[in-house]
């Protein structure tokens, strides 16, 4: 009986727990996630502000940048976007990176520390499903590092998971890291070419950014595809 009351308590104890996140994610949304995507989806303004801030206001991107991967119900790409308006492509992919490798990593250690359970208040037991077969492959490191390096693939997912796989930690940061590049530099540069008001040629770069993620995602479904029929 007392073990019956005890699974009764555990039971809802997650219930309570899952609604807690739940309500508290949605508050960070919109609370500082929302007013922080208005700030750069007003160019101008932003590097206004960025301007007024000096070097203290790249330590507040980078921790923007942070926030974003922690959090990943904000979308990543007007940051990245906005930080080729603001800095230009170089220094805008440079912060943008720092930012990505502080977040993964306080991602890195949660997930080391809680498990799968931490993934799952993110993502839908769907796709985490899909990218079980990580966990068996032998060329973890190498695989995990080009489904990162493919524009389009869902980065924020795979930060998390990755986690909790054997992913040796070096091969985690260098992926959640340098393969993210080809994915920033192509935001970065539409975002410079805005800030320089060369219209047509950030119209060019996006279209291009466009159709490389579309392919990208279409080669990641793939991947799937035929790692679920094996």
């Amino acid at each position: 009986m007392d073990r019956i009351k005890l699974e009764k308590h555990k039971k809802a104890f997650g219930i309570i727990s899952v609604s807690v996140f739940i309500v508290f994610m949605a508050l960070v949304g919109w609370f500082i996630g929302k007013p922080m995507l208005e700030l750069v989806k007003e160019p101008e303004v932003f590097r206004e502000w960025i301007a007024q801030k000096g070097w203290t206001g790249r330590l507040i991107f980078i921790g923007m940048v942070a926030f974003q991967v922690i959090f990943a119900i904000i979308p990543g790409e007007p940051l990245e976007i906005g930080a080729g308006y603001a800095f230009g492509t170089v220094e805008g992919t440079i912060l943008c990176l720092c930012g990505a490798f502080l977040g993964s990593a306080v991602i890195y250690a949660i997930v080391k520390k809680c498990g799968i359970r931490v993934v799952e208040l993110f993502f839908p037991l769907e796709k985490i499903n899909q990218l079980r077969f990580l966990n068996t492959n032998k060329k973890l490191n190498l695989l995990a590092f080009l489904l990162f390096l493919i524009p389009g693939t869902p980065k924020d997912l795979l930060v998390y998971f990755l986690g909790v796989t054997k992913i040796t930690p070096l091969a985690f940061f260098l992926t959640v890291t340098l393969a993210r590049i080809p994915s920033i530099v192509t935001s970065t540069i539409g975002g410079d070419a805005l800030g320089m008001q060369n219209y047509i040629f950030a119209v060019i770069a996006f279209a291009i950014a466009l159709v490389i993620s579309a392919v990208g995602l279409f080669i990641y479904k793939l991947i799937l595809k035929r790692r679920s029929e094996k």
